[in-house]
């Protein structure tokens, strides 16, 4: 029983991360502008940063 949760919430997480845009592309740049700055990880404060501050087609 406890196997099958397991893999049940692998699955899950691998099929979710599928759904959201390549970190860096327009559109996660738009989900992070969206998103509160609290709720910004470390590493998504670092990518947004290097990759949406400086666009030259925003």
């Amino acid at each position: 029983m406890k196997k099958s949760f397991y893999i049940s919430m692998v699955t899950a997480l691998f099929l979710l991360g599928g759904c959201s845009p390549e970190v860096g592309s327009k559109a996660w740049c738009e989900d992070m502008d969206e998103k509160p700055k609290g709720e910004w990880t470390a590493n998504e404060i670092g990518d947004f940063a290097k990759h949406c501050m400086f666009r030259s087609d925003k």
